[in-house]
């Protein structure tokens, strides 16, 4: 079932933040350009920015992000059971 993306700052940071409890990967797009696929290690606040901690890279601005989605497929039967 593919999701929607999310289009706004709370979405991105509730897709990232999922990513980090879960230990599941998302697809990011940077306004760069550049596109990758990891799971997240920590969302955190500064001085009223929020930045997503990846591995093997340098802190990210949530503002730099243009598209983010979570590669894990949710089975629509069994996640609404847990509702």
């Amino acid at each position: 079932m593919e999701q929607t993306e999310p289009t706004g700052r709370c979405d991105f940071l509730d897709v990232l933040e999922e990513s980090a409890h879960f230990k599941r990967p998302v697809q990011v797009e940077l306004r760069s350009g550049e596109s990758f696929q990891a799971q997240v290690l920590d969302v955190v606040t500064e001085s009223g920015e929020d930045f997503v901690l990846f591995p093997d890279r340098e802190r990210i601005p949530v503002t730099q992000i243009v598209r983010c989605r979570s590669t894990f497929d949710h089975d629509p039967h069994s996640y609404d059971e847990k509702l």
